[in-house]
């Protein structure tokens, strides 16, 4: 076994030995949804060889219209019960081929959606991605990126937190554990299963460490180009969530697991490189002078005029602004300044290593869609030239003069569907798409009296 095939970088012909040898005998082949989980089919590999690595595999496009429930909402004009729910085909992307090593005998394969003459599309989160990648490259850049997500360990397994009705769960751990070494020792063979056996499947971890609530966590991966980054995000999403069922735990990515918590981000890291120089297009020729170079202020300034009217790509869920607190760790003005953690947008790292962190994205993201939304945004700010505001040198929680984050997902539907940068970037296909699962998810919750309420009225109304 080659040193590729043990880091989970197979070449084709190396997965073709492990399928003849017995070694790999199903495929997991199959892409992400809206709502950013893998989904497809597992496939015998001796067939997936033999029709699905060159045909690709078949769904139902309705699971590019549904909700969190998988039903089958109004409003999506791609797909709904008139036109007869047909098949589109993902086909496969065999970059994307890995070793799982936490199931058996198992590789898994990504793939970009396709319609019965072959064209991409639009709608599907992956696609959305690859079209700014292809808008940037257009421009003369290599986008590179990189995500922090964060999460809760539980306690608990899936079926306990069911049974329980999602009420008096506990965490693994019962006081803030923000880089202590000791709390996150006793959860330390879970974790270190997820690093090595991510690692085993190409999915390049570089840290873990706790975060600023009781059994919360935070796992870093390294960057590279951006349909990579993403990729690699879903992928470590899904996975943690199969190691974790096999120690009895469980794994949550809300935002905001519970109001008496520090919420759950994705921190996504970005910079350029420029094609013709092969050089980071973000350093300033003079850096004492200034951190970022006229390109790097000029994306900047796009993800700063942007971000307000493109939350919903980085917040999908009600449950995604309960998290933008103050004091939360969380931004709750967009805004930016060098190494300040109360800002919305945070340049870090010197010379050839500088970049941006954007601090908005909640670890609820759909990767894909909200990679491209940063993507698209700077590249907007880059094309028209535009001129970066000063930073905040200071507690931005305390500036009121600032663009605030929307306070609810209602403000950020109206805001991205009335964003005339959106519907020149993405589309009109997909802002109406998007708009509308949201809007589904928003009726669910206004549906469903809660146990807030019932505890709030109940008796003294």
């Amino acid at each position: 076994m080659t040193d590729d095939v043990k880091s989970g970088k197979w070449s084709w012909d190396d997965f073709r030995d492990a399928v003849r040898t017995g070694e790999i005998d199903t495929v997991m082949a199959g892409f992400v949804d809206m709502q950013g989980r893998l989904v497809g089919k597992r496939v015998p590999a001796p067939y997936f060889l033999e029709e699905v690595a060159d045909s690709g595999v078949h769904f139902c496009k309705y699971l590019l219209g549904t909700d969190m429930e998988m039903s089958t909402p109004g409003g999506f004009q791609l797909m709904n019960w008139d036109e007869g729910y047909g098949d589109w085909t993902v086909v496969i992307d065999r970059s994307t081929l890995r070793r799982i090593p936490w199931l058996p005998g198992t590789a898994l394969v990504l793939g970009d959606v396709v319609d019965h003459e072959g064209h991409l599309v639009e709608i599907a989160p992956r696609t959305i991605l690859r079209r700014q990648v292809e808008r940037a490259r257009q421009m003369g850049f290599e986008p590179i990126m990189a995500t922090e997500l964060e999460f809760y360990l539980w306690n608990e397994t899936y079926e306990t937190v069911h049974e329980k009705g999602y009420q008096n769960l506990k965490t693994f751990g019962w006081y803030l554990e923000d880089y202590h070494f000791l709390q996150s020792s006793k959860a330390e063979p879970f974790y270190r299963q997820v690093r090595n056996q991510m690692r085993a499947a190409g999915i390049p971890v570089i840290s873990g460490k706790g975060e600023a609530g009781p059994g919360q966590y935070e796992i870093n991966l390294a960057h590279g180009p951006a349909l990579e980054a993403a990729d690699h995000h879903a992928i470590y999403k899904h996975g943690i969530k199969e190691i974790a069922m096999s120690h009895g735990l469980a794994v949550s990515f809300m935002a905001k697991p519970d109001h008496t918590l520090t919420g759950s981000s994705c921190h996504v890291h970005v910079s350029l490189t420029d094609r013709e120089r092969q050089a980071p297009a973000f350093q300033s020729p003079n850096s004492h002078e200034r951190l970022l170079s006229e390109t790097g202020e000029q994306f900047l300034a796009g993800v700063l005029a942007l971000s307000r009217e493109w939350t919903l790509l980085m917040a999908p869920t009600v449950n995604s602004y309960k998290r933008y607190a103050s004091q939360s760790w969380a931004p709750v003005n967009i805004a930016w300044a060098y190494d300040n953690r109360t800002v919305g947008l945070r340049v870090v790292g010197q010379g050839a290593h500088v970049h941006i962190e954007d601090r908005l994205p909640g670890a609820d993201a759909n990767p894909y869609v909200t990679l491209a939304a940063i993507l698209a945004a700077g590249l907007w700010g880059i094309e028209h030239r535009l001129t970066c505001p000063p930073p905040v040198n200071q507690n931005a929680y305390e500036r009121e003069d600032l663009p605030r984050v929307p306070r609810r997902l209602t403000e950020a539907i109206t805001l991205f569907e009335e964003s005339a940068a959106a519907r020149a970037v993405f589309g009109d296909d997909v802002v109406d798409h998007y708009v509308n699962a949201a809007r589904v998810e928003q009726d669910a919750f206004d549906a469903v009296v809660t146990t807030w309420e019932r505890q709030r009225y109940f008796e003294r109304i």
